[in-house]
């Protein structure tokens, strides 16, 4: 009989619910069991894939094409696994197949209602991921905070799980304690709400995880047990990290492994394994990391009012840290906003400040000449680059219009009617957007890459062939392939046939690493696995003093 644990959350949104998933499913699999994780987002929405990255954050892949959630990402990269379509639903994808099965008579005429068919078909959703994945535990995050509406059906579900299955399903709720300034202390109180809502739901945690600027002291947690009724063991201490990988060495001294498996009525399987060794090691080695590296990322989707939100590139930002992790150096990260350089070219001169320089993936017109200077300069003054998907196509643009004369070269989704459009839609997206087909539809997912032997990228990988993931319409259009090669810019990979470019960079003899990519490497990324085109570029940034 498998095992489940739901994790939801209490207070606030952006919690940490998706980092405490991702901790407790390391720790579990530290104990030798084999475990997957699941998001359940309360939107109406099929996928992430048309939302607007500062609405929700950023838009992650899947290999086989799923856009989704940001929380997948932090899924695999602490597990190190590659999750699918299955552990991932929606409100919207629940109503979805649910409406499906009722236009194909599976209900035999019978009346479909909210309950208990939308919880039955959640329920259903992940007993079918833990079938295909062979998982001994699922770990299910309910997306949102407990007590709004949307949350309902999901909460629902766990109920009637928990019901049929009372000792094979455990809650755990990760709720916000606020501290108010100097001289006051943590505050229980929104904690207890959140438990009571849970409570109206039929619900009691098992487990709460309390998030605060600082550790849980004695007198809080005794506070929540006395007027939650659960047990204070089960009270785990959940403060801010810097690091989030310190995550579940954090609460592995609570000993919630332990905890959570003589809950679940199991043993350890095995001591803690060789990679929970590394795990510690590679923490200890990261805390006393001197040496810092500056980077910048040349972007428009990390301001929302008067607040950065990283979110948008989190992907990115984790794939930075790994790699300069890995490489002895402490990262510095800076959010540098492409619309300025519109206003101002002279605060370009701001990137000689950095060792290296990353532009992000994107879509629209918004902030694109900014981003086409900002290359430019970096071209021109030998600082490190690496263009990421839109980042690719926008380097493009600029070295057409700079080096091979093509002067209002552009991509044809900003200028549908450019006299160079040396990006350019592939033909079977024209057909999808003139029907209006946008979710699901881009290059997706998981897509064979050839690389070419002498190269930066070939230097990186090592190996001919790559399997990549894309999330992306437009391409280096064809036709200006060979007027880009004969002026120096190298495709380093190629797909399809050598239709499609999948890497273009600048020879090393030219530039130190002026190199971009039209998948999204950044999502391949992993704690202790950095990516290789990452390692490469920071080594190059590293030799780039400021």
């Amino acid at each position: 009989m498998p095992k489940y644990i739901f994790v939801c959350g209490g207070v606030m949104s952006g919690v940490g619910k998706g980092i405490a998933t991702a901790s407790i499913a390391k720790i579990l699999s530290w104990y030798g069991y084999k475990v997957t994780c699941i998001k359940i987002d309360p939107y109406v929405n099929v996928d992430a894939g048309t939302m607007n990255p500062l609405e929700h954050g950023e838009v992650f892949v899947l290999k086989d094409g799923t856009e989704c959630d940001q929380d997948m990402g932090h899924y695999e990269r602490f597990l190190n696994q590659e999750l699918t379509k299955v552990n991932y639903m929606t409100t919207g994808s629940v109503y979805l197949s649910l409406i499906q099965k009722e236009r194909s008579l599976f209900f035999d005429g019978k009346c479909v209602e909210v309950v208990p068919h939308v919880p039955l078909e959640v329920i259903e959703k992940i007993n079918r991921a833990q079938k295909l994945t062979q998982a001994e535990i699922v770990i299910t995050e309910i997306g949102g905070t407990v007590g709004e509406y949307q949350n309902l059906l999901f909460l629902e579900a766990v109920r009637i799980l928990k019901l049929k299955n009372p000792k094979d399903v455990l809650l755990v709720l990760v709720s916000y304690l606020p501290y108010q300034g100097e001289g006051m202390e943590l505050k229980t109180k929104p904690t207890q709400y959140a438990i009571r809502t849970l409570n109206s739901a039929g619900l009691q945690p098992d487990f709460v995880l309390a998030r605060a600027l600082f550790p849980l002291d004695e007198v809080r947690r005794e506070k929540i047990s006395f007027n939650c009724g659960i047990s204070k063991d089960n009270i785990i201490s959940a403060p801010d990290e810097k690091v989030v990988y310190k995550i579940p060495l954090n609460f592995e001294k609570e000993k919630m492994g332990i905890k959570i498996l003589k809950a679940l009525n199991l043993k350890p399987k095995k001591k803690k394994t060789n990679d929970f060794l590394r795990w510690q090691k590679e923490i200890i080695k990261i805390e006393n990391l001197k040496q810092e590296i500056k980077i910048g990322i040349v972007g428009k989707y990390f301001k929302t009012g008067n607040f950065v939100l990283a979110d948008a590139y989190i992907s990115v930002i984790e794939a930075i840290k790994h790699a300069s992790w890995s490489l002895g150096y402490q990262p510095k990260i800076d959010w540098l906003n492409s619309e300025e350089y519109e206003k101002d070219k002279s605060k370009l001169e701001e990137l000689k400040n950095y060792n290296g320089i990353i532009i992000p993936g994107g879509f629209g017109s918004r902030g694109v000449e900014g981003k086409i200077l900002a290359i430019k300069y970096c071209r021109e003054n030998k600082i490190p680059l690496l263009g990421l998907c839109y980042g690719l196509q926008l380097m493009v643009v600029e070295f057409a219009r700079n080096v091979c004369g093509l002067k209002d070269a552009h991509t044809t989704e900003v200028n549908p009617k450019t006299k160079y459009p040396v990006i350019d839609i592939l033909e079977e997206q024209k057909k999808l957007l003139k029907e209006k087909l946008y979710g699901g539809t881009m290059r997706l997912g998981d897509w064979e890459c050839e690389i070419k032997k002498g190269t930066i990228a070939w230097k990186a990988y090592k190996t001919t062939k790559v399997l990549e993931r894309h999330r992306h319409r437009y391409e280096v259009n064809t036709k200006y392939h060979k007027i880009l090669q004969k002026n120096g810019f190298i495709f380093s990979s190629t797909s399809q046939n050598d239709l499609l470019v999948e890497i273009g960079e600048l020879p090393q003899n030219i530039h130190p690493f002026f190199l971009g990519t039209q998948f999204h490497p950044e999502l391949k990324s992993r704690f202790l696995h950095p990516h290789p085109l990452f390692i490469e570029f920071i080594k190059k940034s590293a030799e780039n003093k400021t």
